[in-house]
């Protein structure tokens, strides 16, 4: 994890502190902000650090999923009761390591997608601009529902390779299922 002092080497990245009474201070503007203002933050992907007052732990992730725990609990939850299973299935078991590299990937390759998409309509005028993101939200839609389409297949594949196996090797011990 960086340390505080990293943190605040880090010029560019915006040092929010954690109180112990639950209260963060945003050092940019010298005041308290609120887990809706850091939300503001992340959906304008401005770079940012949580670091507790007291140990200078960085708080980053243990924030961001307070986050979407409150997204969750909202009416519109990210993931249905089911796929949330799944993930948890997977992730507190012995692929976490796999699932957690292949989801982090997945995700970096979509927001490395959004850069270029950002990069290229900085030159549009107000109205292609418009335009443009009209049409990024179908496109990246489009684009991740195949490479999760790409993905449950693999696991599928994957879960049923692992029970063949499995059932070969309770089978050469004499253990029928």
């Amino acid at each position: 994890m960086p340390s505080k002092k990293a943190a605040e080497a880090n010029v560019a990245q915006r040092i929010i502190k954690k109180y112990p009474n639950r209260r963060l201070y945003d050092t940019d503007t010298s005041s308290y902000i609120t887990l809706a203002q850091v939300k503001r933050l992340v959906m304008d992907s401005e770079p940012f650090v949580v670091l507790d007052v007291k140990t200078g732990e960085d708080l980053t992730r243990n924030i961001l999923l307070q986050i979407i725990l409150e997204e969750e609990s909202n009416d519109s939850p990210m993931f249905t009761a089911p796929v949330l299973a799944s993930v948890i299935r997977f992730y507190g078991h012995a692929m976490q390591g796999f699932m957690s590299g292949y989801l982090e990937n997945n995700m970096q390759q979509l927001m490395d997608v959004q850069a270029k998409f950002a990069e290229q309509s900085k030159s549009l005028s107000p109205e292609m601009w418009t335009q443009f993101m009209a049409l990024q939200s179908p496109v990246l839609q489009g684009m991740l529902g195949g490479k999760l389409e790409q993905s449950k297949n693999l696991f599928e594949q994957m879960q049923e390779q692992m029970q063949k196996q499995t059932g070969q090797m309770l089978g050469a011990f004499g253990i029928k299922r």
